[in-house]
This record gives structure tokens, sequence and C-alpha cells, in this order.
């Protein structure tokens, strides 16, 4: 008892012992302890222990508390002691502390909390850090040790579960990465984390988002495994039972996971995406009207949330998987719902400014986006568009700094690749579209661009020269504008202005001598005249242009004026490049004699080279959204520093290259402008010849289709004249029963003549009919011929272009074939029509005339005489059609047999390559084990020689082959024997 006294602060008589010694003792009890009660007072005692004596407790009982985890696994008191026992040594008590006595009032960033603390104290947790990781090292040099923990989550008892998530978490903030190594190698290590956040305590929950977050720290595959473990659908359907944004520190816990998850993550971003868990974040920012009185967690929870936005659509993602959550999220209606947030009132300054550049990336490179953008107006009277509220903030010297930049951002983003936007914001200052009733967004500009803020002077010009940005129609029209200076004075173009403020020495230039208005102005004549030959000639005309910027260049200045000068020698090699060679007195030659003799070419060039080598163009360089600690250093634009890498190259190219080589380069430029005409005139030619092609096989196609419909038509001729023989039959066969009734009465004879007078009315009508049809038959030839002979003469003329030639030969065979046939058919048919003629003639002769028996018999004759003329003729086109089928179908077998046969002889002859190659492969094995056999006997003949001359009895093969048969014998007798 007194021994327990001593170690939780009672008072016991005599000497006291020291920590370190009481620290020794304990863990020589939770060594040696058989009673389970013995240890678990011993690990209790080193628990309250182990904040005083933070490096003791670490250095003398880890080992002994490790094994307690592992060896009194059933007792979860004990268990629970342990674990917070790891805990105090490894993790930090004063930073829980501060955590603590902070001011929950006080908005967070994104990167954690704001402390303020003392420099003894900043010392003392830096000792302790370098303690804890010291400890952790120790703890994590068997990974097994952080297995084990993972199993021991797994455990429901609170008293092991809470203190086991807080000590892997701090394990992860103090070794991240080795932790974060042996998690991810663990056999369902993230999902077993991933449970915590289904757990029904909010104090497990809670921390185990807290671990969550130190476990997905700049680690992707564990951010993709925890993503696919429905980590989107737990932590948003916390986020909306907490109550979104309106919710506590465990909403800001939840979205700080989902950064973690999303940046810089496209494979999640994407998985985000497809989920359709962009829809779920538009209820996030349904704020009411009431917009006042936020508490420091909504503006903290709504801050995070936009930055999720913000990860969705990126500038540094991939530019299909921005444009498709910008599209989601215009359809979804979060884009509305954010412009109502930008234009409500009340809404916190960090808040709206955040909002602004939310918005600028969702509409950023957006078409869709950027016209409902441009159609947004502000619930004001008379209603105004965004576009111009906002620029009136940007113009605005007395709004913040960082709203300022916000407003910039979102204007350059509504007009990133958008030419009609730029055509909208130009016509605002061309004359025929001024209106003197309102304010519009380029009056504004020109406001901002000569006021007597520096910043405003910057911001303007920067806009306006994104609403000229590869856009060579805005700036041929902004030569249009014109500005009333002063009354009674004639107007100045804006271009003459611009140059007015740099050049001339009144009050505007002393206004506008800031290093940040001068550099701003010049940012946008270079956007302005680069690209624009138009443009040039309009700033070379003013004859007071090309000696301030000579006279520029040529000074030594400070620091600050040589980025001035650096810009000089830009805006000059521009005038130099892009010139058209339209104005005498500054042709592209006498500008580098005038640049030779002033200021020199090499001065030139490193006066030109400064601009890159400038700090703060490199950090514009890096990314779009202008982002400056402060206004002066607000000196360039992103989109600008591609345009200076794009020209720096060819304008110091073009400065040394001499008139001969410029004279070179024009003639090969022609040259190769005469070899792209001639490519172009082969490919109009070859244009025109696929179309001559493409022609031709119409035409042999409607010709196909001709041909079919003649074949059509030959058979239905054949069937009439088929017809026509029956009928002729049967009118035969009635004349000759007339002949044999001739002589019963005369009554008879005119009822004959009856019938015969109808009948050969109908045979005159068919035959006038067959006469129709065979003229028309004779003019479709005809026509047919004509076409023909024209195929033939244009396909000649085309023999080696068209690939179609022996296709129209074939079909011409075709047709001259069938051409023939009809004609024979023709011939046939005026045959049988003569022959029809004189028979219906002698018939109608027959009733009036007597007709002798002989003259009877001599028309049978004749009749019998066609009859069998006719029918030898069709049995003689029946059997040459049917030869012609069978030896059709006979010439298809053979080639069918030929090609087997060829088939199966290149089958035989590479089996039979094959069969020799394996035929020579066993040859030369066989001989190879001859001669090892051979080997094998001589070796085999001498060891046996050589056990003869050791006086071993060898028996030889003959004898062994003579016992084998004795032995054989023997068996023999003895089966005889059996039986």
């Amino acid at each position: 008892m007194n021994f327990f006294r001593g170690v939780m602060g009672g008072q016991a008589a005599g000497p006291q012992p020291s920590g370190a010694e009481t620290i020794q003792k304990l863990c020589d009890r939770v060594a040696s302890s058989t009673l389970l009660e013995d240890r678990r007072d011993a690990v209790r005692a080193l628990k309250a222990l182990s904040k005083k004596y933070h490096m003791e407790v670490g250095t003398q009982a880890m080992d002994h508390l490790i094994n307690i985890l592992q060896t009194d696994r059933s007792d979860s008191e004990i268990l629970g002691y342990a674990l917070d026992t790891l805990y105090n040594i490894i993790c930090n008590d004063e930073e829980e502390e501060q955590d603590e006595s902070e001011d929950a009032v006080t908005p967070l960033p994104v990167s954690g909390k704001y402390k303020n603390v003392s420099m003894p104290d900043e010392n003392a947790q830096k000792q302790a850090d370098d303690l804890g990781a010291q400890f952790t090292d120790k703890f994590i040099q068997d990974p097994e040790h952080v297995t084990l923990l993972l199993t021991l989550l797994e455990e429901f008892d609170f008293h092991v579960r809470w203190p086991g998530v807080k000590l892997l978490t701090a394990l992860l903030k103090n070794q991240g990465a080795q932790v974060q190594g042996i998690i991810l190698v663990s056999p369902m290590g993230v999902s077993r984390l991933m449970d915590l956040l289904a757990d029904s305590r909010e104090v497990i929950r809670n921390d185990g988002l807290l671990l969550l977050q130190q476990l997905t720290k700049g680690n992707a595959a564990i951010q993709k495994i925890v993503a696919f473990e429905n980590a989107f659908e737990r932590l948003l359907d916390i986020i909306t039972e907490e109550g979104s944004s309106d919710g506590g520190i465990v909403v800001e816990d939840c979205l700080l996971l989902l950064l973690n998850l999303l940046k810089n993550n496209s494979s999640n971003q994407n998985f985000f995406k497809e989920g359709s868990y962009i829809q779920r974040m538009k209820p996030w920012f349904e704020v009411g009207d009431d917009n006042s009185g936020w508490s420091a967690q909504k503006v903290t929870n709504l801050h995070l949330m936009l930055q999720l936005v913000r990860v969705m659509v990126s500038p540094v993602n991939s530019p299909g998987a921005t444009a498709s959550c910008q599209k989601s999220m215009y359809q979804c209606g979060l884009l509305q719902q954010l412009c109502t947030i930008l234009m409500a009132t009340g809404v916190p300054a960090d808040i709206l400014t955040e909002t602004i550049n939310t918005v600028s990336e969702v509409i950023r490179g957006s078409q869709v986006n950027q016209d409902y953008f441009a159609s947004v107006n502000a619930p004001s009277n008379p209603p105004r568009p965004a576009i111009v509220v906002l620029l009136m903030s940007m113009v605005n010297e007395r709004q913040p700094f960082v709203l300022r930049c916000a407003v910039l951002y979102c204007f350059q983003c509504f007009l990133y690749k958008n030419q009609k936007g730029q055509g909208e914001i130009v016509a605002t200052l061309l004359p025929s579209t001024i209106d003197a009733n309102s304010i519009s967004a380029g009056q504004l500009l020109c406001g901002g661009l000569f006021s007597a803020d520096s910043l405003s002077n910057w911001c303007a010009a920067v806009a306006l020269a994104h609403a000229l940005q590869d856009n060579l129609t805005q700036k041929e029209q902004l030569l249009r504008v014109q500005l009333a200076t002063s009354l009674g004075k004639p107007p100045v173009s804006l271009l003459q202005q611009c140059t007015n403020i740099l050049s001339q020495g009144d009050k505007i230039v002393r206004r506008g001598s800031k290093v940040q208005t001068r550099v701003g102005l010049l940012m946008l004549l270079c956007t302005w005249i680069s690209n624009c030959p138009i443009a040039v000639t309009h700033f070379l005309h003013n004859q007071e242009n090309v000696p301030f910027l000579t006279a520029q260049i040529s000074e030594n200045l400070g620091e600050d004026e040589r980025l001035v000068q650096g810009l000089c020698a830009l805006l000059l090699g521009i005038c130099i490049y892009y010139n058209d060679n339209s104005l005498e007195n500054y042709t592209k030659e006498k500008l580098k004699q005038l640049i030779e003799k002033r200021i020199g070419k090499e001065n030139f060039v490193e006066k030109l080279g400064f601009i890159t080598k400038h700090e703060l163009y490199s950090r514009a360089a890096q990314k779009p959204q202008p982002v400056f600690p402060s206004p002066e250093q607000m000196l360039f634009d992103h989109e600008f520093t591609k345009l200076v890498k794009e020209l720096e190259g060819v304008i110091t190219k073009a400065v040394h290259k001499s008139s001969e080589e410029e004279k070179k380069e024009e003639e090969v430029k022609k040259t190769l402008e005469q070899h792209d005409n001639i490519v172009t005139q082969y490919k109009e030619l070859i244009r025109e010849q696929d179309a001559q092609i493409q022609e031709l096989k119409e035409q042999v196609a409607s010709l196909s289709s001709q041909n079919d419909q003649l074949q059509a038509t030959i058979t239905q001729q054949l069937s009439q004249i088929q017809q026509h023989k029956d009928q002729y039959n049967i009118l035969k066969l009635k004349l000759g029963k007339e002949n044999q009734s001739q002589s019963n009465s005369q009554g008879d004879s005119s009822q004959v003549n009856g019938l015969q007078t109808e009948e050969l009315t109908q045979l005159r009508e068919e035959v006038e009919e067959l006469r129709k049809q065979h003229t028309l038959l004779q003019t479709q030839l005809s026509d047919k011929d004509a076409l023909i002979n024209t195929l033939r003469s244009e396909g000649t003329q085309t023999a080696d272009e068209s690939a179609g030639g022996p296709g129209n030969a074939e079909l011409l065979k075709e047709l001259e074939a069938l051409r023939s046939q009809v004609q024979s058919q023709s011939a046939e048919i005026t045959q049988l029509k003569t022959e029809r003629q004189e028979l219906l003639r002698r018939a109608e002769a027959a009733p009036s005339e007597t007709v002798p028996s002989s003259d009877s018999s001599l028309d049978a004759s004749k009749i019998a005489q066609l009859e069998s003329r006719l029918a030898a003729q069709t049995s003689e086109t029946e059997r040459l059609r049917e030869e012609m089928k069978s030896l059709s179908e006979s010439r298809a077998d053979l080639q069918q047999q030929l090609a087997s046969a060829t088939s199966t002889v290149a089958i035989l002859q590479t089996e039979k390559a094959k069969l020799q190659t394996e035929v020579q492969e066993s040859k030369k094995e066989q001989d190879d084990l001859l001669m090892l056999l051979a080997d094998q006997d001589q070796k085999i003949h001498s060891l046996k020689q050589k056990l003869k001359g050791l006086g071993e009895t060898v028996e030889d093969e003959d004898d062994l082959d003579a016992r084998d048969q004795t032995d054989d014998d023997d068996e023999e007798e003895e089966d005889e024997d059996e039986d």
C-alpha cells in the first residue's frame, strides 16, 4: 500500500523513490506478475505516470506494454490502459491542451488551426515532437505491432477501440509515410479503418474521421481504396445528418477528408462524378435571405465546400474531366445556386471572394456556362448584368484587394476561349453601341484604365487584354474606339491614348508613371498589336512612339525600371516581327537599323530577356488565378507570360537576321507557296478524276439496272411468243375443223365464219400490240447503243485513271450479246407475224371461195413444216441453255476442286518438309546414340579387361544370356510339377 501511495501521490514516511525507480519497479511487476490484477494495477500506474515522466515510461515500459497487447487480449481493461499509456508516450500532450484551449469562434483555414504560442512553448513543442517521433520509430520497427493495433480496432469495447484509434492517429501524425505503407500491405487494413465511420458512438466516429484524414494524406493508393470502400456515400450522409453548412466541427472534418480524397486524384474525381455525387452538393449552397450573423464554423464549412467544388473543375485537371464536371454542375443547378450567392446581400467578404473564384473555374472554357453567366442579373433597380456589377468592384479602390483579384480572375475565365463574350465586351466600346443611360463593361474598363489608382489601371488593362486574346477580329474592332479627352479637342483613339499615357509629359504621365500602371499598359499594347499587322501600322503611324521606345530601352535606369525597359523592347520587337512594311519610314529593315544604332542588338536582347528572369514572372506563369501577397507585386498576368514565352525567341531571331537572310526566307516562302499551289492543283485534278470515276461508276450501275430491265423485258417477250404460238396452234386446229365441215351445210359455214371473224379481230389487235412493243424495244436499243458508244469513248480516254475499265468492257460485251439476242428474237417475231398474216389472209378468203382439196393439203403441209421448225428451234434453245448451265456448273466445280487441290498440295508440301526435317533430326540423333553406345561398349570392355586382370570373375553377355535361359527352363519345369 505504501508503494501505491507513493505512485498515486499519497504521503508516505521515509525517503521517496525517484520517478525512474518507480517506473522500473512497475515494469518489473508487469513483466513478472502472474496475476492479471497485479499486472492491471501496474499498467494503470504507468498510465498515470506517462504524462509527467514522458521519456522514462517510453524508454522502459514500451516493450512491456506491447507484450501486454499481445498476451492479455482477453481483458479489455488492461488493453485500454496499455493503449492509453502508449498514446501518452507517442503523442504530444501540450498540443492537445493548446487545441482544447483555442477559441472556437476563430475561422479555420484549410491547412489547420492558427496557433499563438510563445518562443519557449515552441521549443518545448519541438522537443516533444522529436521525442514522439523517436518513440514512433521504435514502435513501428516491427510492422507486426501496427498489424496488431489494426486487429485490436476490431474490438467493439469502447475502452479498447477508442484509445486504439487515437494511438494509430498519433502514429500517422509522427511517421505518416511509414505507417501508411504498413497499413497498405496489411490484409483488410483500410477496410477495418473504414468501419469506424459506421460506429454508433459519435466520439469513435469523429476520431475515425481524424484518423482517415491522416491516413489519406499524400497517398494516392490509399485514397483510391478508401474511395472504393464507399467513403463518398458515408461522408455525404454524415454531412447531411450534421446539418450541412450549419453543422459543427464534424462537417469540417468530413469536408477535409473529402478534399484529401479528391485533390490531385483524377481516378477519385471521375468516380465522384460518375457516382452522381456532384448533384448532392447543391443543397449545401442554399442560403436564405437572412445572411446576417454567420457563425465562424459556418464560414469555415462553406469555405471548404467551395474548395471542394473548385477541386472538381480546377484548371490543372485534364480538360475532358473538367468539362464533364462543368456540364454536370450546370445541369444539376449548382452553378445557378453559386450565382445566387454571388448576387446575395449580407454574405461575408471571404465567402463572397471564394464564391467568385469558384464560379470563375466552373465557367472557365465552358461555352454553355459562360453564356449562362452572361445572362445573370443583379437584383438591382434597374437590373444590371452580374459582369458589370463585378467590374464596378474591381475598379473601386475601396474594395478589398483579394476581392478585386477574384473579380479579375472571374472576368478572365468568362473570356477564356469565348470569342462570343469577347465580341460583346468590345462592342460596348464601339461608337454605334454606346448607351449614355447605362454603364457598360467597356466604360468601366476604360474608366479603370485611366483612373488615378494604379491597381485599377493594371486590372483594367489586363481585363481588356483578355478581351483581345487570340481574337484578330476584336483587335481590329478595338482600333475604331474613340475617346473624348476634353472639351473642344478632337477625339483620340484608344490606342493613341494608351501610348500618350506612356510617352507624354503632363499630369497623365506623372499619374501613370508608377511601374504597375506602365506595366499594365505595355502588356495591353503587346497583346493588342501581336499577330495583327493593321494594329502595328496604327501604332507606328504615331511618330512619337518609336523614339519613346528606343529612348526607354537605351537608358540606364533602376531595378524596377528594367522591367519596363524589357516590355518596351518586347513591344518594339513585335513591331518588327509583325510589320507588313506598309509604312516607308518604319519598315522591318529600318527598325532593325535603328536598334543597331541607338541601342545595340546585344543590349536589346539583354533587356528583352530580363522579363523572363523576373521572379514575379515565374510566379504568374504557374497557374491562371492571379494570387499576389500584396498589390505592389501584381505585375504579370498568366496569359501574358505565355505570349512572352512564344515571342521572345522569334523576336531575337528577327532582330539578328540580315536583309539577305530575310530575302532568302521570303524566297523560300515563295517557293513553298508555289509548291503548295502545285500540290493544290494536283489535289484538284485528283478530285476531278475521282468525281469522273464516281460518275462512271454510277453510269455503270444504271446500265446494270437497265440491263436487268432488258432481261426482264426479253423474258416477258419470250412468254408472249409462247402464248402466240399456243394461240396459233388453236387457230390452226379451228381452221382444220372448218375445212372438214364446209361440205356439210351453208348455215354451219356462216356460223364458223362468224366465229373466225371475232377471233381474227382479236388476233389483229394482238399483232398490232406486238408491233408497238417491238418498235419501243427498237427505240430503247438505239438509245442504249448511243449511250454505250459514249461510255466507250469516255472509257478509252480515262482508261489509265479509272479502276472500273474491265467491268465496263464485260458489261459492253454482255450488252452486245443481249442486243444480238433481242434482234434474233425480233426477226423471229417478224417472221411469225408474216406467216400469221398469210394464214389470216387465207382464212379470210376461205369462206368466199371454194378451196380445192389440194390447197388445203398444201396449207396443212406448210403448217406442219412451221410447227416442226418452231419445235426444233425451241428444243435447240432449251438444249443450249441446259448446256450453258451444265458447263457453268462444271466450271465452278472444277475451280473449287482446283482450289482444294492447290491447298491440299500446299499442306502436303509443308508436311513433307516438316517430315524431312524430323527425319534428318532423328538420323542425327541415331548417329549420336550409336557413337555413344560404341563408346560405352568400349569403356565396358576395357573395364572388364581391367577386372579380369585384377583376378575378378566377369561374366560376358553370352554367359548372362545362357544363365537367363537356364532360369527360364527351371521355372517351366516347376510349373509343370505344380500342374
